[in-house]
């Protein structure tokens, strides 16, 4: 394989993002070549096009195959390790939405249902506390149930909802028009009126 002026341009860039998302930027760079080469490489040739060394490339290679984004293959009369990434953009999607609420989502939830409970045997002196960070559990845990409902959706469905975003925005603008500020963890969709529930097809 050959890196091209916009395979490096995509790879250098999807390492900068990957370490703005606080992901090693190696890492991000490897799956990134591995995105766009048409066939499986080994960590030599991974290592020499990005200039890498090799225990680096194989440090990011093992967590990327943890990641679930990338898997390790073999070809028949060939001895060594070969990988390729996943390369379909809704199944990366989905890997990392799942891993980034693995790692990220649930241990948070985990730690704000703990320090409700600590903010609660506080006695009054805790209770601003405690209401703030109830406010911040329920956000936590309505943004993680909202996307458990949508990451088992068949691909097509999944495309749909992200292209009707100007419907969504449509239907949320009105639910907004009641003046309140900030998030109430009391308010559901449930809650919505029949007016503001629908939108009529000549707006869709």
């Amino acid at each position: 394989m050959n890196m091209t002026p916009a395979a490096q341009k995509f790879v250098l860039h999807w390492g900068e993002m990957g370490q703005a998302w606080g992901i090693n930027r190696t890492m991000a760079q490897v799956h990134a070549l591995l995105f766009i080469a048409p066939t499986a490489l080994d960590a030599e040739e991974i290592s020499s096009l990005l200039d890498v060394s090799r225990s680096n490339v194989s440090t990011s290679l093992r967590e990327l195959i943890t990641w679930g984004v990338v898997r390790r293959v073999h070809i028949i009369g060939d001895r060594r390790d070969r990988f390729e990434a996943l390369k379909d953009v809704m199944d990366t999607f989905r890997v990392i939405m799942a891993e980034r609420r693995r790692r990220e989502m649930d241990p948070t939830i985990s730690l704000l249902e703990h320090c409700v409970e600590e903010a609660k045997a506080g006695g009054p002196a805790e209770v601003y506390t405690r209401e703030q960070l109830e406010k911040m559990l329920a956000f936590t845990k309505m943004v993680t149930d909202w996307y458990g409902q949508i990451e088992n959706l068949p691909t097509p469905a999944m495309l749909r909802l992200f292209r009707g975003g100007a419907m969504i925005a449509k239907l949320f603008s009105r639910s907004s028009r009641n003046g309140k500020i900030g998030f109430d963890p009391a308010e559901s969709l449930d809650e919505m009126t029949d007016d503001e529930a629908s939108i009529p097809p000549s707006e869709q």
